[in-house]
């Protein structure tokens, strides 16, 4: 399993071609805020937002970037990175090639950033 650091996750911005998605819900969201440049689909749409049945078109219209293609670098989070490696094991069995687990997720990024 390929694991994505802080450093690389606090580097995002300089790096549009990668894709950084949170998978908690919109109020834990609200509540807390979220990393910068990140997208945010909740993990029980994973499945749905990563298979084949959702278009590019689709994909670009509930969540403001095109759909990532199979190769495409994506990093997913969640609050503790137990929902982020749940939305991993199944963007894999869809047939993505390139996805990686930031562990620490927000709980690390919010005690770094110092929120």
């Amino acid at each position: 399993m390929s694991i994505a650091t802080y450093e690389e996750v606090l580097d995002l911005p300089n790096h549009p071609e990668k894709l950084l998605i949170d998978v908690r819900n919109p109020d834990e969201l609200a509540e807390t805020g979220q990393i910068p440049t990140s997208i945010n689909i909740p993990l029980d749409q994973i499945e749905q937002a990563f298979g084949p049945e959702t278009g590019s078109e689709q994909f670009a219209k509930l969540y403001g970037v095109p759909k990532p293609g199979p190769d495409h670098y994506l990093i997913v989070s969640c609050r503790t990175g137990r929902r982020s490696q749940m939305a991993i094991d199944v963007i894999v069995e869809l047939g993505y090639r390139n996805a990686r687990n930031y562990k620490g997720s927000w709980t690390e990024w919010a005690a770094k950033q110092g929120k």
